[in-house]
């Protein structure tokens, strides 16, 4: 059973699937190229709304919402991709920055009333045992998915320990991001949830 979302401002979850296609696994990333297009265009225009809101962040102290919610939806498309992508549901991600609550990832990111004006200067630094931290977790979540892979193929099953594994290891990524982009002030706990 995957470990709820601790209390934190970014909070990812993934319903766990009682049975996947079996053959779907060898073709997956094949299927996602137009989303890989897209979200590497997207990700361009991240960079350069991070930038401008970096400067709107040191001036007011306010994170502006449209900006702010342009890279939730970013990142909400590309984890649902990643979760497609590492076997976690059969569902095609659709191409929406929007939450749509029948999917089976969800991500959802509170809004801060106030951000340190200095954030944007350090975050880069603060952040860097959390990266770490996610780092580790990703090789783990790597072999996890690589173990799956082939129970998926002969089973039908992704194994529960596993999957929640995956899911643990993309919330750590996810809540690093957000707190890497200022996006809350709140660390990112650590914690196998």
């Amino acid at each position: 059973m995957t470990p709820q979302n601790p209390e934190y401002p970014a909070r990812l979850d993934i319903a766990y699937p009682q049975r996947l296609n079996r053959l779907l696994p060898l073709v997956k990333w094949l299927l996602l190229l137009p989303h890989f297009l897209v979200l590497w265009l997207l990700g361009i225009v991240v960079l350069v709304v991070l930038a401008i809101s970096a400067v709107a962040v040191l001036i007011t102290g306010t994170y502006p919402p449209g900006m702010f919610n342009f890279i939730v939806g970013f990142e909400r498309w590309r984890l649902r991709v990643g979760a497609y992508l590492l076997l976690q549901t059969d569902r095609y991600p659709p191409f929406s920055l929007d939450d749509d609550p029948s999917y089976p990832v969800r991500f959802a990111v509170d809004y801060p009333q106030r951000i340190a004006r200095w954030r944007p200067l350090v975050n880069w630094l603060l952040v860097i045992p959390a990266v770490i931290g996610a780092a580790v977790l990703s090789v783990i979540a790597s072999l996890a998915v690589l173990i799956a892979f082939f129970a998926i193929l002969f089973t039908g099953r992704y194994p529960e320990g596993l999957f929640s594994t995956v899911t643990i290891a993309e919330r750590w990524a996810a809540r690093t991001l957000m707190f890497s982009y200022w996006m809350t002030e709140d660390y990112p706990p650590f914690v196998w949830a």
